[in-house]
């Protein structure tokens, strides 16, 4: 028996909701923000892929004809629930139930930008020969270091309503663009003939 999209929908979610507390559980320390960054890049993606896949490849096999419009709906439901539902729970717990995670967040993805910004500014430096360059160089950097000064950065907050919403605005694409490819790859060419002659 075939499981619903629905089905696979809430399987991803519990999937995703178990990744993120094992990183908040083991990994919430100095490097939290970095882990939880190459989770969302690495892990996530291929967490979500594979219930696409798992999704209709189930359908396919119990199936002789499956169009482009189904076989994108079985990719897509799944990842579309799992995902809302797993950003919706995420802000919730951040925003409401462990602050401090939220505040460690917001303060490692802060010093990440200064360090990168001072990564960035060394890197060029060492490359740069005509004084003009450099001047400019220096003006770009106080500018940029200005915006992640301490000062500037009080009170702001990474992770709010609007962040969560932009943040599934871009993994909706990459939603679509995995649906789009399994309803191409899973898609039936013909009917049976069983159906054309019925």
């Amino acid at each position: 028996m075939t499981k619903s999209p629905t089905t696979f929908g809430i399987i991803l979610f519990i999937a995703t909701m178990i990744v993120f507390f094992v990183v908040y559980v083991f990994f919430s320390g100095i490097n939290y923000f970095d882990i939880s960054l190459k989770v969302n890049a690495f892990v996530l993606p291929i967490l979500y892929a594979g219930t696409a896949f798992w999704s209709v490849k189930t359908f396919w096999n119990n199936n002789r004809y499956v169009t482009f419009k189904d076989a994108f709906k079985r990719a897509f439901y799944p990842m579309f629930i799992g995902g809302f539902l797993s950003v919706i729970t995420i802000f919730l717990f951040l925003n409401f139930v462990d602050k401090d995670a939220k505040k460690l967040l917001n303060y490692q993805y802060v010093e990440r930008q200064r360090t990168e910004l001072n990564a960035e500014y060394t890197s060029a430096k060492k490359v740069l020969k005509h004084q003009k360059d450099i001047d400019e160089l220096e003006k770009k950097y106080k500018e940029t270091l200005q915006r992640v000064s301490d000062e500037a950065v009080k009170g702001k907050d990474m992770l709010t309503s609007s962040h969560f919403a932009g943040y599934f605005g871009g993994i909706l694409i990459f939603y679509l663009v995995l649906s789009l490819f399994f309803g191409a790859f899973f898609r039936t060419k013909s009917k049976p003939e069983d159906d054309e002659e019925a």
